[in-house]
């Protein structure tokens, strides 16, 4: 009981009862489904493609200096007549511009992946023609950034293991558990 001012007592009423619990708010953060085990398998599988491609990369530019003397000598097979200096630009051209193709088409392919991952379902689609177009780009900067003997079988074999894990990433990402995950979230959104 509470006294008033004037002498007088009042009773003070209880607060008012709590609304009681709602079924049909969402939860403060959306709860997000696990990632299906194909999807992390072809996570896996694109990330060690990519690891392979840019270990030739990397060694074509470790040997740079070897692999430009050799392209010299097939640039200036090619166009016969040709002063040196300009057969040394057009070397460097073709090793640099076959260097920064398959790098870019790598790093286009890590950009999309990266859209899968973040449960975009147009981004595998787009993956499709990106795989395509990095094996026909492989085609010509083969006779560019493969070396004569044994190292040049290793570039092959590291390009082709890189083509066969990105292959099969692909394909996982095309299999029904990984479309129900990613036709989850568009429910959701």
């Amino acid at each position: 009981m509470a006294s008033q001012p004037g002498g007088e007592e009042r009773r003070v009423s209880a607060p008012p009862p709590r609304p009681g619990l709602s079924y049909s708010a969402p939860p403060p953060i959306p709860v997000a489904p696990p990632v299906p085990r194909t999807v992390r398998t072809a996570r896996t599988l694109w990330l060690l493609s990519f690891a392979a491609g840019l270990a030739v990369l990397l060694g074509s530019f470790v040997a740079r200096e070897s692999n430009l003397q050799r392209l010299r000598g097939v640039v200036a097979g090619m166009a016969a007549g040709s002063d040196t200096e300009s057969v040394g630009t057009a070397a460097g051209i073709v090793f640099w511009g076959s260097i920064c193709a398959l790098l870019l088409v790598t790093l286009l392919e890590a950009v999309v992946l990266a859209a899968v991952l973040g449960r975009r379902s147009w981004a595998r689609w787009t993956l499709v023609p990106l795989l395509a177009s990095h094996l026909l780009l492989l085609v010509p900067a083969s006779a560019f950034l493969v070396p004569g003997g044994a190292a040049g079988s290793y570039v092959v074999m590291l390009w082709g293991a890189g083509l066969l894990l990105a292959f099969a990433g692909l394909v996982l990402l095309f299999l029904p558990s990984a479309g129900a995950w990613l036709r989850r979230e568009q429910a959701l959104g």
